[in-house]
C-alpha cells in the first residue's frame, strides 16, 4: 500500500519541492502551512509519517509534536536549522523519531523516511503474525513484546516510539553486553544512513526519562563512557 507523508512547514518552497520529490518516489503527500491547521488533520486522518519544521508561526513544531503525542504515535521527522542543537534535543526528547538539519539533501530525507517506514512495517508484521514466534523479552522488571510493540516496567506500561523500542530491544536482548553507538545506530538506522552520536544519546535520555516516570529509581540502562551503553545484568 502506498504510504502517505504529511508535510508541515510555513515555507511554501519547501512544501512544494519536498512534496514533488516524495511523489516522484511514489508517496502520497499532504501539506500544511502551520501547526494549528495540521494538528486536527493529523489526529483525524493520520498519515504513515509526518515531517515538521520546528520554526513556525502560531504553533511551532515542538508544540505540535507535544499535542500530537497525546493522541498519536505516528513517526515524526523534524526539520531544524543547522545550529539549533537545543531544538534537536528537545524534539527527540518529546518523541520525534529523527531529525534533519536545514539545508538538507532531499535524497537523505527520502532515505530516512524509507528507513523509518521499514521499521514500522516490521513491527506491524510482527503484530499480525504468531505472537509466540517473536517471543516476549523479560529482563527483571522489564517486559518487551515485539509482536505487539508493547513495553512495561514492573507491570506498568511504557509507551515507546519505534526507534526507542528497537534501541531498547537491542540492549535488552543481551544484558551486560556493551553496545556501541555505532551498533545501536545500525539497529535503528539501516542502509548506511548517516546519524550522528547525539541522536542515539538523545533517544537513550528519552528512554530513561520515560521509565523514570513509572519508577524514579530506574537505572537499568547504563552508560560506559567512551564505550557505549548496556542493559544491566541483574
Amino acid at each position: 500500500m502506498t504510504a502517505t507523508i504529511a508535510l508541515v512547514d510555513d515555507d511554501r518552497n519547501i512544501l512544494t519541492s519536498v512534496s514533488i520529490a516524495l511523489q516522484a518516489e511514489g508517496f502520497l503527500t499532504r501539506v500544511y502551512a502551520d501547526g494549528e491547521t495540521a494538528l486536527k488533520a493529523l489526529i483525524d486522518n493520520p498519515p504513515d509519517l509526518a515531517i515538521f519544521d520546528i520554526k513556525m508561526p502560531r504553533m511551532d513544531g515542538l508544540e505540535l509534536l507535544r499535542r500530537l503525542r497525546e493522541k498519536s504515535r505516528i513517526p515524526v521527522i523534524f526539520l531544524t536549522s543547522k545550529d539549533d542543537e537545543l531544538d534537536e534535543a528537545l524534539g527527540l526528547a518529546m518523541g520525534a523519531d529523527d531529525y534533519i538539519a536545514k539545508p538538507f539533501s532531499q535524497r537523505l530525507l527520502i532515505a530516512r523516511i524509507k528507513a523509518i517506514l521499514r521499521r514500522v512495517e516490521v513491527v506491524l508484521e510482527n503484530s499480525e503474525g504468531d505472537a509466540e514466534t517473536a517471543g516476549p523479552i523479560e529482563r527483571g522488571r522489564l517486559t518487551m513484546d515485539p509482536a505487539r510493540h508493547r513495553t512495561s516496567w514492573a507491570g506498568e506500561p511504557v509507551t515507546l516510539t519505534v526507534t526507542e523500542f528497537l534501541i531498547l530491544e537491542a540492549l535488552a536482548q543481551r544484558p551486560g553486553i556493551v553496545k556501541t553507538r555505532n551498533q545501536l545506530m545500525d539497529t535503528a538506522y539501516q542502509d548506511d544512513i548517516y546519524v550522528d552520536d547525539r541522536t542515539i544519546d538523545s533517544h537513550i535520555k528519552r528512554l530513561r526519562r520515560k521509565f523514570r516516570q513509572v519508577d524514579p529509581d530506574f537505572d537499568a540502562i547504563e552508560t560506559l563512557y567512551g564505550a557505549g551503553y548496556r542493559f544491566a545484568d541483574d
